[in-house]
């Protein structure tokens, strides 16, 4: 009988995302195939909260939000936190001011549904302080 040995997570992500199903599927490829630390929250106030509060590598957030905006969550982070990297996603990639902005401001900005090699290469990058390439 063989033993595996537990793995080391590679960093803690805290996940805010509004959606169970997206939440759910994050969670799962970033615990199981990238080997991370994943905290969910539904609640971008909980989220800041948590933020200013607890060690985190990296925030990968969704950009449509019910209680705060997209650009509204990364402007406070940014502000309590300057130095954690902030992910975006959205499923609403047309191209408006507010996307624009979040994807300017972003460290990452990523396209649902995300693939789960990029998902993982994209937390990987990001906290191993590397630049994030654009999508192909």
């Amino acid at each position: 009988m063989s033993r595996t040995d537990p793995v080391t997570p590679r960093g803690r992500i805290l996940l805010v995302e509004d959606d169970a199903d997206s939440a759910y599927y994050a969670v799962h490829v970033l615990t199981t195939m990238g080997h991370f630390e994943v905290e969910h929250t539904n609640d971008a106030a909980v989220a800041l909260q948590r933020a200013r509060s607890e060690p985190w590598d990296l925030v990968l957030a969704d950009a449509d939000l019910p209680s705060m905006t997209g650009t509204e969550l990364l402007e406070a982070l940014r502000e309590a936190v300057p130095a954690l990297p902030v992910a975006v996603m959205t499923a609403h990639v047309a191209i408006g001011a507010a996307m624009e902005s979040l994807r300017r401001s972003a460290d990452a900005f990523l396209e649902k549904p995300v693939p789960p090699a990029r998902l993982i290469a994209v937390a990987s990058a990001l906290i191993a302080g590397a630049a994030v390439c654009p999508p192909a």
